[in-house]
């Protein structure tokens, strides 16, 4: 027996999730809100998905400081999330008793305003095989191709940010998603330039072990493919999962089976808080993942009202470091959903990410940020400058289309508001960033 199955439990907590038609209740048996500001938060489901669960509701958020516990705010809908007019608009369709069809005919307008793919998600990056379009692929950077199962896109509980918003709200042509195993390893063996898969959602953890591993395993066939990486919140919003959940133990054979390939394989956690690395269970799981030999690596975005100060983002990259994870990105939130609520200016959040830099020892500084992932690729904002008279943000690609394009250096003027990548200009009067990256 391996040592990541060493004393397994025998039984799991029951996992208990809420929704929209769960919402009022939970707030009124938890914190202390008007009627008028509990519609104001159903409206916002409406539009934009929630998702919880007991283990978030009862291990993570600290009632007694709800609203502004930053594990609330990071599951539970916020007011501010939705325009003014359009927060107004379903809260008289939802106090009016309005047919479903009408409220639900107002939210996909709603949410046709909000940007639900950005970065040519569904344009410039889906791949086409032998005549066909792969849909549930995306092939963004030339050795990375992403693999959405159709089965992983939910989530143990939905983050208010998260720019995958549209796989959430029930909308098929919102959703990107494939079960065509075939084709995706198909597509794979005829592009050998791909080196690594990243397996993501939603969140692939949410399925069984055995469905997993149909994606998986057909991976290890390829012998281009040398590292797999899988996206997932779920060591943060439930843990159980490599613990005690029934086939956790199967889940750590398939890490090994991957590890004993010869591949690498990375779990990508979102952390967004220290807060959800408090529990012991956290460590327990993480503890598991690594005796397997997959790396865990540690991103995620910095939020306005839930991480948006260098001490949250210190503790939280040395107390990863302190675990063996890897602190790897911080990002910016994208430019998409409620984007406008949670958006941190650029200047003040490189202002955050350098504060935070400097407070950790040098085994944390593997992070990288803060990046935007934007269409031409992870542009980094490398910090604010004057050069030749002129104040500038200065920023390289960490990953770009165009790989010619990397890790070369370039300027833009300093706007104290910009929050995105398509808010900045060329510095010094250019009409372009570099030969082959356009503004806006």
């Amino acid at each position: 027996m391996s040592s990541a199955l060493h004393l397994a439990p025998r039984t799991s907590p029951r996992y208990r999730a809420f929704t929209p038609r769960d919402l009022d209740g939970l707030l009124q048996q938890r914190v202390d809100l008007s009627s008028g500001e509990r519609l104001e938060l159903r409206a916002v489901s409406s539009v934009l998905p929630f998702r919880t669960n007991a283990y978030v509701v009862d291990e993570l958020i600290d009632w007694s400081a709800v609203p502004d516990d930053p594990i609330f705010r990071l599951t539970f809908p916020q007011a501010g999330m939705l325009p003014a007019p359009d927060l107004r608009r379903m809260m008289e369709l939802l106090s009016s008793g309005a047919p479903k069809a009408e409220i639900q005919r107002t939210a996909h307008e709603i949410r046709m305003r909000l940007n639900p793919h950005p970065s040519g998600q569904l344009d410039a990056n889906v791949p086409v095989h032998e005549g066909s379009r792969l849909t549930g692929l995306q092939h963004k950077y030339p050795e990375t191709v992403l693999v959405f199962p159709r089965q992983g896109q939910t989530c143990h509980a939905y983050c208010t940010y998260c720019f995958r918003w549209p796989q959430f709200v029930g909308e098929a042509d919102l959703r990107i998603a494939t079960d065509d195993i075939a084709a995706t390893s198909g597509y794979l063996r005829a592009h050998p330039e791909v080196a690594g898969a990243l397996i993501t959602g939603g969140d692939p953890l949410v399925m069984s072990t055995d469905v997993l591993s149909r994606y998986v395993e057909p991976l290890l066939e390829i012998d281009t493919i040398r590292s797999i990486r899988i996206g997932t919140k779920s060591l943060a919003f439930w843990p159980c999962r490599f613990t005690t959940d029934r086939d956790a133990d199967d889940l750590l054979r398939l890490f090994e089976k991957v590890v004993a390939s010869g591949r690498h394989l990375a779990l990508m956690a979102h952390f967004t808080h220290p807060q959800e690395l408090r529990p012991p269970v956290v460590r327990e799981a993480m503890r598991r993942v690594r005796d397997t030999g997959a790396v865990i690596r540690c991103q995620g975005p910095l939020v306005a009202g839930i991480n948006d100060s260098a001490e949250a983002w210190a503790e939280l990259w040395e107390e990863t470091t302190t675990l063996g994870a890897v602190p790897y990105y911080q990002f910016v939130e994208r430019d998409t959903g409620p984007q406008g609520y949670f958006g941190v200016p650029l200047a003040r959040g490189h202002a955050i990410f350098r504060d935070a830099y400097a407070r950790v020892s040098g085994l944390a500084r593997t992070v990288r940020g803060p990046v935007m992932s934007a269409m031409p690729g992870k542009v980094c904002v490398d910090g604010v400058a004057e050069v030749a008279g002129e104040r500038v943000f200065v920023l390289h690609l960490i990953q770009a289309r165009d790989p010619s394009l990397v890790d070369r250096p370039f300027f833009a003027a300093y706007d104290e508001g910009a929050t995105w990548f398509t808010d900045l200009k060329p510095a010094f009067g250019a009409s372009r960033f570099l030969p082959g990256l356009e503004a806006g």
